[in-house]
Order: structure tokens, then C-alpha cells, then sequence
């Protein structure tokens, strides 16, 4: 089902299923789309929005689909998972933000670089966890990345008893100004 709809950047597009309760408190589902993840602004990159929350914790008897709420580029408050296809020789800029972020690469391959310039490289099934420091995302491959992203509102990383400045993408490149829901 998820192959004959494509994402902007070829690969297929993303199954959702989304649970809830009947009038009795019993577990249903709700719904399941395939959708594709569409390119952003910058070029560099597809995205697709599965779900978010305003609030953390999370609040089940809220019955709005967590696809429609805004989240910007990175994350508006509360929490969104979101699928990110990376694009071959992509970068994302030099960003923090005030989450921690759960980077799961289901396809391919990206090299995360911290400020410092130290670079890591995470493959297919690893697994990275952000924890609000100023980083940036290459794609070094010739082939897509994709990613499932899932971002938790944090405060920020107080340095000496002062708050790290956020930097989201959207705030220190241009091109990212449209790229958020």
C-alpha cells in the first residue's frame, strides 16, 4: 500500500495508524492513511508530520488529530514524531533546540557534527539521542536518508546557571522560514 504513493524524495510513502476508545472505553482504530513526506522549502529535505501533542505529558481525551497542530520546523512546545528524508548531500544548519530528540535512521545513513566540528556517523537502525546541543545533520551518501524524528519539549541546557540560547533551523537560515506546518 505504502509503495504506490511516493514521497517527494522517492521513497515510499509513510503508513499511520492511529488508535482511540469507543463510547464503552474500548480500544479502536481510529484511522490509517499512507502519506508522503513533501519537500521543504530548502531543498534539502522531505518532511511528514505523523503526530503531535501541545502538551507534555500528553493528553489522551484529546481527540484532535495530532497531524493538523502546528509544530514549526523543529517542535512548538509539547512533542511531534515526524519523518525526515534527507536528501543525498544535503545539510541541515548548525541548530539547538530546547527538546531531546530520538533520531531513529530507518534507511541509510547521516553524520551528525557537533559545534566543535566532531562528526559521527549513525547508520541504518542506529539510534541518536539530542539532548538540546548545537549540532547540525549531513547527508554524505548518494542515496536518501530517512529518519524518524521524535522531539520532546525540554527546558533549555543551563550552562553556568544561565539558559543555552535556542537556535532552530528557521531562525539561523532562511530557507527553513516555510518549511513548518
Amino acid at each position: 500500500m505504502s509503495e504506490d504513493i511516493l514521497s517527494d524524495s522517492g521513497l515510499p510513502g509513510v503508513q499511520r495508524v492511529v488508535t482511540c476508545h469507543d463510547e464503552n472505553g474500548r480500544a479502536r482504530f481510529r484511522s490509517e492513511d499512507v502519506s508522503p513526506p513533501k519537500m521543504v522549502p530548502s531543498g534539502d529535505a522531505a518532511m511528514l508530520t505523523i503526530w503531535a501533542t501541545k502538551t507534555v505529558p500528553a493528553d489522551n481525551n484529546d481527540d484532535t488529530d495530532g497531524r493538523e497542530l502546528a509544530t514549526g520546523v523543529t517542535l512548538e512546545g509539547g512533542s511531534v514524531i515526524r519523518i525526515v528524508d534527507m536528501l543525498p548531500h544535503a545539510e541541515s544548519p548548525m541548530h539547538r533546540t530546547n527538546s531531546v530528540d530520538y533520531g531513529i535512521i530507518l534507511k541509510g545513513e547521516i553524520e551528525l557534527e557537533l559545534e566543535d566540528g566532531v562528526k559521527k556517523t549513525i547508520r541504518e537502525g542506529g539510534i541518536i539521542v539530542q539532548r538540546g546541543t548545537n549540532h547540525l545533520w549531513r547527508n554524505t551518501t548518494d542515496q536518501v536518508t530517512r529518519i524518524a524524528f521524535i522531539l520532546i519539549e525540554a527546558p533549555a541546557y543551563l550552562h553556568n546557571g544561565k539558559p543555552l540560547e535556542e537556535a532552530k533551523p528557521e531562525q539561523v537560515d532562511a530557507r527553513y522560514n516555510e518549511a513548518g506546518h
